[in-house]
């Protein structure tokens, strides 16, 4: 049988105190707008994505559009060019 945690009043030491960092439950439902399309895509893909859907039990439509997603997020973002970079004469 586990011992019994006593707890005493002793002094803690240097404690810091953080400030909540959690979103609110609210924002952790994620539900962007969706817009319904109609797209034809190659069996081979279609056939991989129902295989790894089933693999992870999740929608194969649902992963299409993560990877979507992911791929429009990382080319939205600023890139630096290499014209802009500082030119040596």
């Amino acid at each position: 049988m586990k011992e019994k945690i006593r707890y005493t009043d002793e002094p803690l030491g240097d404690v810091k105190v953080i400030p909540d960092f959690l979103p609110p439950p609210e924002d952790l439902v994620v539900r962007d707008e969706g817009v319904k399309i109609t797209i034809s895509l190659s069996r081979r893909s279609i056939e991989f994505f129902k295989s790894e859907a089933r693999k992870h039990d999740t929608q194969y439509q649902r992963m299409i559009r993560r990877l979507l997603d992911a791929y429009a997020e990382k080319f939205s973002q600023p890139q630096i060019s290499r014209s802009r970079a500082k030119k040596t004469i």
